[in-house]
């Protein structure tokens, strides 16, 4: 287990528009802020399409299943985390019938709009903490 001590410096809100791409945005916005490692704490909003991956075997590295879709559906929330720079996301979503999630893939659509908070905790190092085996 790896355990460091960080310190938000500051949130960071988005707001993104109908027909923005859900992760292409979070790339985006933490490039602009030059944020290097943070902490996803929560989104909301609604989509038109979907785009994830989960994980489908037990042995390392797992393979990867990709689903997508589309149609009408309610964020119940964004997480994850800023790795160096990297933006390592997952989403829950539903619709009337069924919730899904995974792994945040680009393909994930706005239908009326999304909220995502970021905080930036840029003075720890978090770069390969989503590695198997990762060891700092």
């Amino acid at each position: 287990m790896l355990v460091k001590e960080a310190q938000a410096t500051r949130l960071l809100q988005l707001r993104l528009n109908p027909g923005e791409d859900l992760l292409h945005s979070l790339h985006q916005a933490v490039s602009d802020a030059g944020i290097s490692n943070g902490v996803i704490l929560g989104g909301i909003g609604s989509l038109t399409s979907y785009h994830f991956h989960v994980v489908s075997s037990t042995a390392l590295p797992p393979e990867n299943t990709f689903v997508a879709g589309e149609g009408a559906f309610d964020i119940l929330n964004v997480n994850g985390f800023i790795f160096g720079g990297r933006v390592h996301a997952h989403l829950t979503f539903s619709n009337t019938e069924v919730a899904m999630g995974g792994h945040l893939e680009e393909g994930c659509r706005v239908l009326t709009f999304a909220m995502v908070t970021i905080a930036d905790t840029s003075a720890t190092d978090l770069a390969g903490w989503d590695r198997v085996g990762a060891q700092q």
